[in-house]
């Protein structure tokens, strides 16, 4: 019997790769069986070891591409990666809602690429303070927790910022606490310590985390739910290959 899948969309910078943004992300709403679409934020020249160059394109830009999809088809979930600056992320985030009223956006604070280059010259911290009010989970890891609270503890930084939404903190660059992510929801605080001992380094794992989050959270599962689900999945493409390049499998 034929079954309709929910709809999920992603905003995203194109990685020829495939490793890290829009193709990585879409590969993973397939494994998880979802209909993905996908919308370019960025075109970008990279290896899964070197970023090269970035092109960025207008929030006009991508809203054409976006809005068609938005306007005839129903989305509850859909994930943002790498936009040129805050401003920009928040003007597509408010326009996002104005033509798909009630969708649940994750915002995946791509501050700096793995291979070192970083997206944003400075850190708005007042933009970002209203960004937070306008989306439902943010996806940081521990130095961008940092950078957008001002803090120099990463799990205050995560308490603070999830004043204004739920925040998923990433602990793969944590010092004390490696592999260890921290949903903070409200005053209700979830951990998720890692399952698999043996994983490696990859090319755009947390584009893979919060686009695991979003299908799972457009099947109906709870947030703390999609949360561990997409943990789970994500130490899976660690674990998959020592390179830089990860294998998606449920």
């Amino acid at each position: 019997m034929e079954q309709e899948r929910p709809n999920v969309m992603s905003f995203a910078g194109l990685d020829p790769s495939g490793g890290a943004g829009l193709l990585a992300d879409i590969k993973t709403f397939e494994q998880h069986i979802v209909n993905g679409m996908g919308v370019c934020t960025a075109i970008t020249v990279q290896t899964p070891e070197q970023f090269i160059s970035v092109e960025w394109l207008p929030v006009t830009h991508i809203l054409a591409q976006a809005k068609p999809l938005l306007c005839n088809n129903r989305l509850q979930y859909c994930k943002i990666g790498i936009m040129p600056d805050i401003q920009s992320l928040l003007e597509l985030v408010r326009q996002i809602k104005q033509l798909c009223p009630g969708i649940r956006i994750i915002v995946d604070p791509v501050l700096k690429a793995s291979a070192g280059f970083s997206f944003h010259s400075s850190i708005h911290q007042q933009a970002w303070k209203e960004l937070l009010s306008e989306i439902y989970l943010l996806t940081p890891n521990y130095d961008e927790a940092l950078l957008l609270s001002g803090l120099t503890d990463g799990e205050a930084a995560a308490r603070q910022l999830s004043a204004g939404c739920a925040v998923l903190l990433k602990g793969g660059h944590h010092k004390s606490k490696p592999g260890y992510d921290i949903l903070y929801t409200g005053d209700v605080i979830h951990t998720l310590a890692p399952v698999l001992k043996e994983v490696f380094p990859k090319h755009g794992s947390g584009c893979v985390l919060s686009a695991a989050i979003t299908a799972g959270l457009a099947k109906g599962l709870s947030l703390p739910e999609a949360c561990a689900n997409g943990k789970a999945y994500t130490e899976k493409l660690l674990a998959s290959h020592s390179s830089l390049t990860g294998y998606h499998h449920i």
